[in-house]
């Protein structure tokens, strides 16, 4: 299914077409006890922006468009990756739930996995979305020309470092201590200044929206140069994601939102709209959105759906 030149109408199909997907990658019984389907299905289901996926797509088409390939061929051969994207972020989200970690009960609008299957099926539910992710981005594309399998190890070597220890992992890891919630050093709870909070975002949030844009760029048959574009493209967009959520955080409602509102206020948390306030985090997730647009034009990576992203990004209200 190639993408439409309205972004509305990409965002549209690209979620119909990656849940289809996700519904057909996932394990069922008896290949898997029916718990695990289950409780795997209730938070890969739940709704949500599918943004990393999305992202994986928008950043093959540009390519493809860059270099007149096929658009049709771009979309399919970076579709897995999109969803395996997809299911690792799921898994963040219902670790990230957790009494050990956030305590959140609500999740896109609706009680959260451990709340509904347990603390135990809820942390299994998460270690076997990841499992199934790698498996994915090994299995498809089927076949065995030598181009394929290089872009498919690059893209499971890119996953892997922005979900492991250096990326996601690790900005969990300061936002618990951030939290008083693990061992911060001497003084107790860590503290961060701005350069602390950036890098815990871009570890926590940035390092697998990246991934996700990567992932397409590498499976489209990008340049280096032009992988190298859509990376510091990504950066961007990763921040000022984060900044908006700060910010709606502070101004958005559960109902908009999907998930506990205010809560990071009510927690101290150490946030954008915390440190700079509100009016002057709009305006940094301003300068994000701008060098984002920049970066696409300096590189000719103006056709596609990449810079209409960036502004669907800074003006979302959930």
């Amino acid at each position: 299914m190639p993408p439409s030149d309205s972004l509305a109408d990409f965002l549209d199909r690209a979620r119909v077409a990656i849940d289809l997907s996700l519904e057909r990658y996932l394990p069922k019984p008896p290949h898997c006890p029916a718990i695990v389907s289950e409780a795997m299905r209730y938070s890969v289901f739940a709704g949500g922006k599918r943004l990393r996926p999305i992202l994986t797509l928008a950043s093959a088409d540009a390519v493809a468009r860059v270099g007149a390939a096929d658009l049709p061929q771009a979309w399919e051969v970076a579709f897995p990756a999109a969803c395996a994207v997809e299911l690792i972020h799921t898994y963040s989200l219902i670790h990230d739930d957790l009494p050990a970690m956030d305590n959140d009960t609500l999740r896109r609008g609706r009680p959260t996995l451990h709340v509904v299957y347990g603390d135990g099926i809820a942390v299994l539910a998460g270690d076997g979305l990841q499992a199934e992710a790698f498996a994915l981005l090994a299995r498809e594309p089927a076949g065995n020309q030598a181009d394929l399998v290089v872009r498919k190890l690059r893209v499971i070597e890119v996953v892997g470092a922005a979900a492991g220890a250096a990326g996601m992992v690790g900005g969990q890891a300061i936002d618990l201590q951030v939290a008083g919630q693990a061992p911060g050093g001497s003084q107790g709870a860590l503290r961060l200044d701005a350069d602390g909070l950036r890098d815990m975002h871009a570890r926590k949030t940035g390092a697998m929206i990246r991934a996700s844009a990567v992932a397409g760029a590498i499976m489209a048959g990008a340049s280096d140069d032009l992988i190298t574009t859509v990376d510091r493209y990504a950066a961007e967009i990763g921040l000022a994601f984060q900044i908006v959520d700060d910010i709606l955080d502070v101004e958005g409602s559960a109902g908009e939102l999907g998930k506990t509102a205010g809560k990071d206020a009510a927690e101290a948390k150490p946030t954008y709209a915390a440190l700079y306030g509100v009016s002057r985090s709009r305006q940094l997730a301003a300068e994000c959105a701008a060098r984002a647009h920049q970066t696409l034009v300096d590189a000719g990576l103006t056709a596609g759906h990449l810079g209409p992203i960036v502004d669907w990004i800074i003006t979302r209200k959930n």
